[in-house]
């Protein structure tokens, strides 16, 4: 989907550029130091002005209502959107993240790569929506905003905002996200506990002298009456 932003030139200025936005293709970032992904982003120009630059800001969000849910999906994301007679209410688009981006010159047409940097924290409402899900799609809005800097016919610098209002849609495979993090931290995920908490539970490790967290974890299950499935 192609997001087309107009401009209005003030008076007796050359008319200022307008703008698509493509979202071509998405994959994971290679030899990241942390987890990544990365969306190639296709920008075109309906005319031969020459582009300076272009103050890029992009609002990522997941368009969660616009892909199905089995009931497993239903069942793991319930803490997001309630019980299954809550969905009506309760099923939305949920932010992920804010970028800036600096595009340099361009006529035309130009490409550049927006990095996403991800984290495996299920207490990151984004996390917590990938990691519920089985297979499939994520659909995903980009909404564009900024700056656009550009020579006039005489070759001065004009300057033009870019409007919110219009978005590009991509679907990236949940398979992306998973190869993602297996990359990163295979087998494992990641649980955030406050201070008080944490020194409970490695009191708890301590005195009955269990050597791994994993041990820890699974002596309290048992006690609970909750074994492995």
């Amino acid at each position: 989907m192609e997001a087309r932003l107009s401009s209005s030139p003030a008076g007796g200025e050359a008319a200022a550029p307008q703008l698509a936005f493509t979202i071509e293709g998405g994959g994971v970032l290679e030899y990241a130091a942390v987890p990544t992904l990365r969306f190639d982003l296709r920008i075109d120009s309906a005319s031969d002005v020459p582009i300076r630059s272009v103050a890029l800001n992009v609002q990522v969000r997941i368009a969660a209502t616009r892909r199905p849910y089995d009931e497993r999906d239903r069942e793991r994301l319930v803490e997001l959107f309630g019980q299954a007679g809550d969905w009506g209410r309760n099923l939305r688009s949920l932010h992920w993240t804010n970028l800036a981006l600096q595009v340099g010159p361009f006529t035309r047409s130009t490409r550049v790569e927006i990095p996403v940097t991800c984290t495996y924290d299920l207490e990151v409402t984004a996390s917590r929506y990938f990691h519920a899900l089985g297979d499939g799609d994520v659909p995903l809005e980009f909404l564009f905003g900024g700056m656009i800097f550009y020579a006039d016919p005489e070759g001065r610098l004009q300057v033009q905002p870019i409007s919110w209002n219009d978005e590009a849609e991509f679907k990236l495979p949940v398979s992306v996200w998973r190869e993602m993090m297996d990359h990163h931290f295979p087998n494992h995920a990641w649980l955030r506990l406050e201070g008080h908490a944490f020194d409970r539970l490695h009191a708890y490790k301590r005195d009955n002298t269990l050597l791994t967290w994993e041990d820890t974890v699974d002596s309290l299950l048992r006690a609970a009456g909750r074994e492995e499935a």
